[in-house]
């Protein structure tokens, strides 16, 4: 018989780390890390211009089963996002707005859900971030074992308890605690890179010339031809 856990107490990334990775955004913070951590762009925002890091809170559910979800928020401290998977493809709606209201009552950031979520017009008006697979009606039982804070697969990536999880329009993506600060610091330089190239494309620049691209056209073998007016 395989043992379900709960786990009360886990390391986090600390707060000012979190709030600089949700600062820099998905995008940035993907790059930042080495291209790593990205979740299946198939998880998606139930709302929009919800940009927040927080610390994983990591859920593993039996599917179309919540009940680990409820075991999950009263190990939740603020701040926390919940990273929830099942142990076998789903879709069933395993969030709601009355969980959602349990969680946003801990302090939770949001939730990553690899399955499905319900009641988004109520999430959306109570200003709750979702980022589900699925939306759908389907509702779940309450009745199966799973474990809390154990390290998960959610979206293809490996989600350990702690770790920094950045969310926004763009996507998903997980940063391992033990590099949060490093990618951070990595993010940090690279906005600052790209302010100075914003600066000059406006100016008109181009990007051919600015990231010196003319020779690697011409490796290329690409030819430049006037064609007839």
């Amino acid at each position: 018989m395989s043992r379900h856990v709960v786990v009360r107490r886990v390391p986090r990334v600390a707060a000012e780390v979190l709030a600089g990775l949700a600062s820099a955004g998905v995008s940035t913070v993907h790059e930042a890390d080495g291209r790593r951590g990205a979740l299946d762009p198939a998880l998606r925002p139930v709302q929009a211009g919800a940009c927040i890091a927080g610390a994983a809170v990591t859920v593993s559910c039996h599917p179309g089963d919540n009940l680990m979800i409820h075991a999950a928020v009263e190990v939740c401290a603020p701040g926390d996002l919940l990273v929830v998977t099942t142990t076998s493809p789903s879709t069933d709606g395993m969030l709601g707005e009355l969980l959602a209201t349990s969680l946003a009552a801990r302090g939770v950031a949001g939730v990553v859900l690899d399955a499905g979520v319900r009641d988004v017009a109520e999430l959306r008006a109570m200003g709750f971030p979702v980022w589900a697979r699925a939306v759908s009606p389907q509702g779940t039982v309450k009745a199966s074992p799973g474990s809390v804070n154990v390290p998960v697969v959610c979206g293809g990536q490996l989600v350990s308890p702690g770790d920094a999880v950045v969310a926004d329009d763009d996507g998903v993506v997980v940063v391992p605690l033990a590099r949060a600060e490093a990618v951070l610091e990595a993010a940090r330089r690279r906005i600052d890179s790209e302010d100075t190239k914003r600066a000059r494309l406006a100016a008109g620049e181009l990007g051919l010339d600015m990231y010196s691209l003319r020779p690697l056209l011409d490796r290329l073998g690409v030819v430049y031809e006037d064609g007839s007016s």
